[in-house]
């Protein structure tokens, strides 16, 4: 390619990450901002959140449209085409994490009203807190280009399904202890399993990051902790 058109398309990949930046700190804020609205019980924060889902869903739509763009224009080969592939999957992954915050928003208006515990929230705040920080680390190491990171995001998906796994528990307690407790509650563990689903997508970034610097996939077995639950499946719309 002559200088010109592979100043071009470097131009392109660095405008395809910044705006996987943009979707990803937007995404970091959405469900910071739902969890913040659920210890505080606010609903107009929730509503925020679930508004801000619209420009995080136009984002995912650019990206697409501008790598299709650059892959027909330009017909990359090799770790520049995985460079594009890698924007389409992280896109859509944290496309997902939007739709799984704006729902604990939804489950923070529908608790509007109710009398909650206090110490209920504790250990959704907590797993909320780690997945932020699985979500950022591995955001980090896809800019870095560091597979080292993002394998440590994969291999401590175990810590967030331990702590689902205890929420979930702690939670049915709560419900068989009094039957009052039901309706909260049961908004709590959509919130939890919304948590830990925003965990398995900050592990499929990590796993994108590993096959864009390497070119190979990690195992299709992910770690999983002891005791992990898995019955409640993924419900995207609350």
């Amino acid at each position: 390619m002559s200088e010109h058109i592979v100043t071009a398309f470097d131009q392109e990949l660095n405008a395809l990450k910044q705006k996987i930046a943009e979707m990803g700190g937007l995404a970091e804020k959405m469900v910071s901002d739902a969890m913040l609205a659920l210890s505080r019980r606010d609903a107009e924060l929730a509503q925020s959140v679930r508004q801000m889902d619209a420009r995080l869903d136009a984002l995912q739509r650019e990206i697409e449209e501008a790598a299709v763009l650059t892959i027909a224009r330009r017909q990359p080969m090799a770790v520049d085409l995985r460079d594009i592939v890698a924007t389409i999957r992280i896109a859509s992954d944290l496309e997902r994490v939007g739709d799984l915050a704006k729902n604990i928003g939804k489950r923070v208006m529908a608790m509007e009203g109710q009398t909650l515990l206090p110490k209920a929230v504790i250990g959704l705040m907590h797993l909320s807190k780690l997945v932020l920080m699985q979500l950022k680390v591995v955001l980090d190491s896809y800019t870095a280009r560091s597979v080292e990171n993002a394998v440590d995001v994969w291999q401590r998906d175990t810590e967030v399904d331990a702590l689902y796994t205890s929420i979930f528990r702690e939670l049915l307690t709560y419900m068989m202890e009094d039957p009052r407790n039901i309706t909260f509650s049961t908004h709590l563990l959509f919130t939890a399993k919304n948590l830990e689903r925003i965990g398995d997508h900050a592990t499929n970034i990590a796993e994108t990051v590993h096959y864009l610097v390497t070119g190979a996939s990690l195992p299709l077995d992910r770690p999983k902790g002891p005791g992990s639950i898995t019955a409640l499946s993924d419900v995207s719309a609350g």
